[in-house]
Order: C-alpha cells, then sequence, then structure tokens
C-alpha cells in the first residue's frame, strides 16, 4: 500500500471511534500466539462461559425442544424378550465319558459362542420365513438368487447375557407388541432346536465314522495277535520276560564269582612272588610260616647256646661240636621248611589261576546266551505292545460306538427356556427422558466447544492479562464503552458551569474516573523520570486515540497544571470538533512558518490551564517538515507547560507518527478492546522499540464487561454515584 492509498483510506474513516483497522504491516515481532493461548488460565474458560452464557443457553434450549419434537414424532417401538438358562452343570450324555464330564471354566467363552449362534443365519432363517421378519424391518424383498442365499441378519434382534449369570436374554423390537413377543419365543424355539440338531449330527457322523474304521482296526488286531503267537512259539516259552530276568540274576552271580577269582588269584600270585624270591621274613609272612617261626626261634636260642659254649671251650671239645652240630640241624630244617612253604604257594597260586578262567568262561556262556535272549526278548515286547495296543483301541472304538448310537438319542436338556417373551405394555422407544438428557449434555458440549473455540480464534486485545501474557506490554489503562458514542468525546468538560469552573467530573459511566486513573497511572508511574510530552496514536484509525488524548489533557488540566494538547494528525484532523473550536489555523501553518505556534493557540474556557494547538488546513509540505519544525516546537512548549500532549496519526501505514515518536518524552499507544488484532499492536509495538522510542504503555478503550472478568468494576462507578445522588436529593 503506497502512501496516497493510505491517506485516501484514512480519509473516509469516519470519526476515530469506529471499525476495524484499516493498516496492518508485517509484524516486527514474532508472537507466538498458539503457545500463548495453550497458558490460559483456568478462570478465562469461566469467563468465556459467562460471556456466552445466554448464546450457550438458547442453543441449549433450541437442541432439547427440537429433540422433545422429534422424539413425539417418532413411532412407538415395543420390546419383548425370551430368558434362555444355560445348565453348565447338566451332563451332555447318558453313557460314557460324556456323563461323567465335569462343567470346564470356560463361561465367557461358552456364552459368547451361544449369543453368536443366536444370531447366526440357521436359527434366523426360518423365523423370516415364517413371520417375514425383515420386511417388517423395511428391508425390500430379495429377487436374485444371490439376495435369497445372503445371511438373514436382524437390525432389532438383540441377544445379551446379564453380568455373572448363566441366562441369555432374547430380545426383539417391533411397532406391532404381538409381533415382538412372538418373534423373541420364535427365534428362541428356532435356537433349541438348532443346537440339538447340531448335537444330533454330530453323534452321528462321529458314529459312522468310527463304522467305517472298526473293519480296518479289527483285521490290524488280528494280524498283530497271530504275530504275537507265532513269537512266542519260536521262543518255545510263554514269557521271554521271565527267562530274561533268570539269566540276567545268573550272570550277576557269576560276575561276582568271576571278580572273587580274580581277587583270590591275584592274592595267591603275590604270596607265591615274594616266598620265590627266597627271602625268610617273606616266607614268615605266608600262612604256612608258623612252623617256621619255630624254628626259626630254635635257631636262635641253639645259636645263642653255641656262642656261650664257643666262648668257653675249643673247637675240639665236645661240647663244642655238640653245639655246633645242633646249628647246622637248625639250619638244615629251617632251609627244607622253606622250601615246603613255596611249593605249598605255587600250588594254591595255580589252583587260584585255574579256578579264576573256569568262572571267566562260564561268565562269556552266560553274557552270550543273555544277550541272545535279550535282543529277541525286545522283539516280542514290541509285538506283544502292538497286539494289546490294537485290542486295546478296537474294544475302546466298539465302546465308543454303543455309546455314540445312546447318547445320539438323548436330548440334552441344559438349554430350556426359563422365560417365555410376552407383548409390552409401554414402548421403549424413543425414550423422552433419556432423549432429552442425551441432548441436553451433547447440545452444551458442543456450544461450550463452540464458545471456547470463538474465544480462542479471536485474536483481538482484550484485557490486561492476555495483553501482558501475548504482547508482554503493560496496560497503563482501560476506557469503558459509552452507550452514547459521543459522550466520551470529552468527559472532562461535559458538565462544566457556565461560569468556566468544573461543577462535576464523573459520568455514571465512569468514563472520567478511568480518565484520571490513566493520567496518574502515567505520572505516577515513572519517579525517576518526568514525562513533559506524550505521544498517543494507535495501531490503525478508529481505535480512539483522539479521544483519549483530549480527555487525558482536560483531566490534567483541571488539576491547576499548564497543559497543551496538539492535534498532531495532519490527514485527518478532530481535536479542534471535540472541543467546538475552530480549526482553520494551527499546527501546520506554524510547521510551514507561516505563523507562530504560539499564535495559533486556543484557550478553552472551562479549563483555563488547557491550551489546544489545532492541526490546521491539511498540507502534503507540512507533513514532510513533521521532523524537525515538531523538535523545535515541542522544545519550546516544554518549558513553558507542565505537559504536552501529542495527538499523532495511526502508526501503521504513515510516516509522521515515527519522526513524532523520536521527538516526545514517551509514546501511549490505544488499542480498542476487541476490535484490534494483536498483531497489529504488536506490529507497533516492534517499530517503537526499533525507533528506541520510550513506550509508557498501551491503554485499551472501549472496554465493558463482556470482553473480560477484568472490567467488572467499572459496574461499580454507576451504583456508587447512582447511591450517592439519592443520598443528596433525601438530604436536599
Amino acid at each position: 500500500m503506497n502512501r496516497n492509498e493510505s491517506e485516501r483510506l484514512y480519509g473516509e474513516v469516519e470519526g476515530d471511534r469506529g471499525g476495524a483497522p484499516l493498516y496492518l504491516a508485517p509484524p516486527y515481532q514474532e508472537v507466538d500466539e498458539d503457545a500463548e493461548e495453550a497458558k490460559l488460565p483456568l478462570a478465562q474458560y469461566f469467563w468465556v462461559l459467562r460471556r456466552y452464557r445466554w448464546r450457550i443457553s438458547g442453543a441449549v434450549a433450541a437442541a432439547v425442544l427440537a429433540t422433545l419434537v422429534l422424539s413425539e414424532r417418532l413411532t412407538p417401538i415395543y420390546e419383548s424378550m425370551a430368558t434362555v438358562d444355560i445348565d453348565r452343570q447338566s451332563p451332555a450324555g447318558v453313557v460314557g465319558d460324556e456323563a461323567n464330564r465335569s462343567a470346564l471354566n470356560d463361561s465367557d467363552q461358552f456364552m459368547a459362542t451361544q449369543i453368536k449362534l443366536v444370531e447366526s443365519d440357521a436359527v434366523l432363517r426360518p423365523v423370516d420365513e415364517k413371520l417375514q421378519l425383515r420386511r417388517q424391518e423395511g428391508h425390500p424383498a430379495a429377487v436374485s438368487p444371490r439376495e435369497q442365499a445372503a445371511p438373514v441378519m436382524l437390525q432389532q434382534l438383540k441377544v445379551t447375557r446379564p453380568p455373572n449369570t448363566y441366562l441369555m436374554q432374547i430380545a426383539y423390537r417391533s411397532a406391532d407388541p404381538q409381533l415382538a413377543a412372538d418373534a423373541a419365543n420364535a427365534i428362541t424355539q428356532s435356537y433349541l432346536e438348532h443346537s440339538y440338531e447340531i448335537r444330533l449330527r454330530s453323534a452321528a457322523g462321529v458314529a459312522s465314522f468310527m463304522e467305517r474304521q472298526i473293519e480296518e482296526l479289527k483285521a490290524k488286531m488280528e494280524r498283530s495277535s497271530r504275530a504275537l503267537n507265532e513269537f512266542e512259539r519260536e521262543l518255545d516259552v510263554i514269557n521271554p520276560e521271565e527267562k530274561t530276568n533268570i539269566l540276567s540274576a545268573r550272570l550277576l552271580q557269576l560276575n561276582t564269582e568271576f571278580t572273587n577269582a580274580q581277587s583270590d588269584r591275584l592274592k595267591r600270585e603275590a604270596e607265591y612272588q615274594s616266598v620265590n624270591g627266597g627271602s625268610l621274613e617273606a616266607a614268615l609272612a605266608a600262612p604256612q610260616g608258623e612252623t617256621l617261626r619255630k624254628l626259626a626261634e630254635h635257631r636262635n636260642d641253639a645259636a645263642e647256646h653255641f656262642a656261650e659254649v664257643k666262648s668257653h671251650y675249643g673247637a675240639n671239645h665236645p661240647e663244642f661240636r655238640k653245639a655246633e652240630a645242633q646249628v647246622t640241624q637248625v639250619n638244615s630244617a629251617i632251609e627244607a621248611t622253606r622250601q615246603q612253604i613255596v611249593e605249598r604257594t605255587a600250588i594254591g597260586y595255580r589252583e587260584a589261576q585255574g579256578h579264576e578262567a573256569m568262572v571267566g568262561d562260564a561268565v562269556k556262556v552266560a553274557k552270550a546266551e543273555f544277550d541272545r535272549m535279550n535282543a529277541r526278548s525286545f522283539e516280542y515286547q514290541a509285538v506283544k505292545r502292538e497286539a494289546d495296543a490294537d485290542k486295546t483301541l478296537y474294544e475302546e472304538l466298539v465302546r465308543k460306538i454303543r455309546e455314540a448310537g445312546i447318547n445320539a438319542g438323548f436330548q440334552n436338556g441344559s438349554i430350556r427356556i426359563a422365560d417365555a417373551a410376552r407383548p409390552g405394555l409401554k414402548p421403549v422407544y424413543p425414550n423422552h427422558v433419556l432423549n432429552v438428557l442425551l441432548a441436553l449434555l451433547f447440545s452444551s458440549l458442543l456450544a461450550v466447544g463452540a464458545a471456547v473455540l470463538s474465544d480462542l480464534l479471536d485474536k483481538t486485545v482484550r484485557d490486561p492479562e492476555q495483553v501482558a501474557r501475548t504482547l508482554h506490554a503493560e496496560v497503563i489503562g482501560s476506557l469503558p464503552l459509552m452507550k452514547d458514542q459521543r459522550a466520551g468525546s470529552l468527559a472532562a468538560l461535559k458538565d462544566a458551569s457556565a461560569d468556566g469552573s468544573a461543577r462535576d467530573l464523573h459520568d455514571l459511566s465512569g468514563f472520567g474516573e478511568a480518565v484520571r486513573a490513566l493520567r496518574n497511572s502515567i505520572l505516577l508511574g515513572n519517579f525517576d523520570r518526568h514525562y513533559r510530552s506524550l505521544l498517543v496514536t494507535s495501531a490503525a484509525p478508529g481505535d480512539g486515540k483522539t479521544t483519549t488524548a483530549a480527555n487525558l489533557a482536560a483531566t490534567h488540566a483541571e488539576q491547576g497544571k499548564r497543559t497543551l494538547l496538539i492535534d498532531g494528525d495532519l490527514r485527518r484532523p478532530s481535536v479542534h470538533r471535540n472541543f467546538n473550536l475552530p480549526g482553520a489555523v494551527g499546527l501546520s501553518n506554524a510547521l510551514l512558518g507561516e505563523i507562530s505556534w504560539r499564535e495559533a493557540l486556543i484557550q478553552t474556557a472551562a479549563l483555563p490551564d488547557l491550551y489546544i494547538l489545532p492541526a490546521g488546513p491539511p498540507s502534503r509540505r507540512a507533513s514532510d517538515l513533521v521532523g524537525r519544525g515538531l523538535s523545535e516546537l515541542l522544545e519550546e512548549a516544554s518549558t513553558e507547560y507542565d505537559l504536552v500532549i501529542l495527538d499523532a496519526p495511526p502508526l501503521l501505514g504513515f510516516a509522521e507518527p515515527l519522526q513524532m515518536a523520536t521527538a516526545v518524552d514517551g509514546v501511549i499507544v490505544v488499542a480498542r478492546a476487541g476490535r484490534t488484532n494483536r498483531r497489529a499492536v504488536a506490529s507497533v509495538l516492534a517499530t517503537l522499540h526499533r525507533l528506541r522510542a520510550k513506550v509508557v504503555g498501551l491503554v485499551l478503550n472501549e472496554v465493558h464487561k463482556e470482553l473480560s472478568d477484568s472490567y467488572y468494576y467499572y459496574n461499580y462507578y454507576r451504583s456508587y454515584y447512582r447511591g450517592r445522588e439519592i443520598q443528596e436529593k433525601v438530604s436536599s
């Protein structure tokens, strides 16, 4: 949008308080509105409900009324229900395993199976052909073979199972109560007959199959029996297992004897080798060494006697020769005895060897016979097991055939009708109370959801909390909505007396009090810095910046402080109209150098301390001179007035407000609550921040209690001042 087009559109705006923003520049500061909206406090949602309470109530009432009217126009539907008792403890047959079979712990699976069985085509088709239920439900008659063969499904049929019971409820709905009862009873009876037919066909099929298999099994049993008899004749024993056990015991005994023979042979061999070595000590240790031990003792005695004689007599003495002969005789006896021990030990060793060899041969013979018999025993056991199995299977099959034949004719009474269906007296559909409650519930949810969604989609500025949360800006004041659009143009002068003094600067709307609160918020909010000049601007036309500037100047002047109000909107001036003053000469003339700015000042009659500098005639040259001329003007005016307030054009789309913002001490941004877009305000704040202008804060205009909970206190002004007027009338 170029500058000429901006001027043309801005000039078409009627006044300064109406319409939505016309200029939306691309935001210089990215605002994550989705993330901020996700952080909405819980109180915000309650406020949304209060704001849209009448719309929500109307939507809910309309939905409930429409539901009630539709329920009255619907055809009443009756429901009849038959109850089936399923006894899981009853046996499935009268003989055999089925008669002794206990109930399984599968109640849920079994009941679910029975419910699906009731809804099957085999149960429903006979009933449909008899009562024409599908035609009653509005289904067209089947004309093609494929349609006729399609499964029968009844929409009005409902099969349920009460929790923790073995009862099954078969219910059918129809506009005819008698038809509903007949259909429920017919479906129940069809289910019982179908269950019996399934069991009968199953038993008959099993019996037929077993009869076909029995002949083959009988021939197999005879072949295995003949093979067993031939095997027994071949072994010439009745039971090879017994003979195998005998051979096993004999072999075990022979193994024991063979082990003992080996031990005895080793023992005798050790004795023989020890004695055969010639050692007297080894001969003494032998079992036959007792005689040798006595001879050894006798030799010791003889040797001692010989030594004693030898010491007393000579070699030729008779005693000497006698003792020597006695020693020689004893040694000869010892040697002869030792030789006898060696021979006896050798004989015992050879006997042990022979006994070991004989027992070993016997073990080999017994083991060979045992192995031969054991191998044949395995073959015999295999043949015998096969013959026994064939015989047992044949006998079991014969018994099963007999049991199946008996049980096939037994109609199980575990499934029986506990309560037959009867025609209903009252319709079950439509349920007016339930329909109204559901309509109330769902319409309330939808209405509340629509209200919350509408609030979330609202991208305008509304209350201080929202501004602080989304724009990170401070709201320094809020001006209430006036019923009379012109009533708030200059609230401070509306009730001025003829003598020029302000008689009552308050109105019941609280607008004047809100302006005073704004004044104090600006002038008292920063003790470190005193504002000498303020710029009042907005994001777009119609936000109320001129009204705010005029009322702010008036409330400052009523404190007895010299105040200058400058109409810097050279394109669409309106300050002089609010004060009913002439605007032929003003700021534009001063910027062009035609007159001094002091010559264009107008002093108001109601507030002597308020001076107004109108905009003067529109001029393109004057707009271009704003940057240099306005700075000098503000510098001079700041020395003569306590506060200079400059009413600037909307900041978006025009160049002059950017120059004005750099020349003043602070900038006040005015936004219209519920109308001005947040992105536009964010663009204004971002632009001012880039220009390093001091932003005093944001002023919300035309606020009311429907926009936020933050504005409820404006209602207190009316009640407070209305009460004071009543007290004054009573006292007068």
